[in-house]
């Protein structure tokens, strides 16, 4: 008879957990897991959306893979979108939010202006959702699983994704103008930016990997290529041909749009190819070479083991994507979920 008052009794646990995961977003039981202390929790979990709205994945995907199959560069610039919206006010969708009452958009910051891309591609997710779950996903999360999905069909790896942010009411201009590392970063300042955030420099190194997909714009590189150091001469650290090769993309004058890969061996391929191209002086931007020459010491060793196992950067990059995915997310009550990704309900 105990037994069966038992066995019901867990059953009732578990109604309860499932009820109050899908009744009240940012809850469930934790059975003295990770949080230690049982009890009821405010956090991210993988499961957050099991009950909620079980065609989650399957949605985010199929529109991904007509995304990426029209534009492979898109996989890279659905996993930039995530990056600038977690380095400025925390992993809260913010970055997608258009001018509106009390609010100056991210987009028009220094490094997300002309040069952000992706926002049609999470509105069309976006609309999907709120057709089979209408205001249960977030599109921070939304975000999240684009950034995954992308590195996926790029043939990079896949990682459990805690879920259950929640969208700010708010953007803010200065935070991502002061804390989105630009293009001619030196080593310090990629630390300093990183560290602000919580990251560390394997952190820094495994996520620089994701510019094994991509292109980026000859102004992002352009002082490399004729004054990196105030004297009219390019970085030593090029490559001569790379370097000959870069000039004829990106003059001296104009082209300032002009798009060169940041990996030029395999641009589409998620693979450890950038870490190799490093190790010959073929990084495209100065943030990416002065991993390999700037004098850390901890960050050229990271490249040299990532460029000769490619398992070991797979692996720290799925965990260092769930670290800075969990950069000050609003959860329980906080913020809301809302029904356009461009402004607040």
């Amino acid at each position: 008879m105990d037994a069966i008052r038992a066995g019901l009794g867990l059953i009732v646990l578990v109604f309860l957990s499932s009820t109050l995961s899908t009744a009240h977003p940012g809850f469930y039981f934790d059975w003295g897991g990770i949080g230690g202390n049982g009890g009821l929790y405010s956090t991210l979990f993988p499961e957050f959306y099991q009950y909620s709205c079980p065609q989650l994945d399957d949605i985010v995907m199929s529109v991904l893979e007509k995304a990426i199959q029209r534009e492979p560069r898109m996989a890279a610039s659905l996993v930039r979108l995530h990056f600038h919206d977690c380095f400025a006010q925390g992993c809260d969708a913010s970055v997608l939010l258009d001018d509106g009452a009390g609010i100056v958009s991210e987009k028009r910051s220094n490094p997300n202006r002309n040069s952000l891309r992706g926002f049609e591609v999470i509105d069309e997710i976006k609309a999907r959702l709120e057709e089979a779950c209408p205001q249960t996903v977030s599109c921070a999360d939304i975000l999240a699983l684009a950034a995954r999905g992308s590195s996926v069909l790029s043939g990079g790896p896949n990682w459990d994704l805690p879920l259950g942010r929640r969208d700010s009411k708010t953007a803010s201009l200065s935070s991502s103008n002061n804390n989105i590392p630009p293009p001619n970063s030196t080593l310090q300042n990629l630390k300093t930016f990183f560290g602000r955030q919580g990251l560390d420099e394997v952190d820094l190194v495994a996520l620089s990997g994701s510019h094994t997909i991509g292109l980026a714009r000859c102004v992002s590189f352009k002082q490399r290529l004729y004054n990196q150091n105030g004297n009219n001469q390019p970085d030593e650290a090029l490559e001569r041909n790379y370097y000959f090769s870069l000039t004829s993309i990106c003059p001296k004058s104009g082209g300032d749009n002009n798009l060169s890969p940041l990996d030029f061996a395999s641009p589409a391929k998620f693979d450890n190819t950038y870490f190799k191209l490093l190790l010959s002086g073929k990084g495209l931007l100065n943030s990416d070479q002065v991993l390999l020459t700037g004098s850390g010491g901890k960050t050229t060793d990271l490249v040299k083991i990532y460029a000769a196992d490619e398992g070991l950067f797979f692996n720290q990059f799925e965990k260092s994507m769930v670290k800075m995915g969990n950069i000050n997310p609003l959860t329980g009550y906080n913020g809301e979920i809302r029904k356009n990704c461009r402004r607040v309900n």
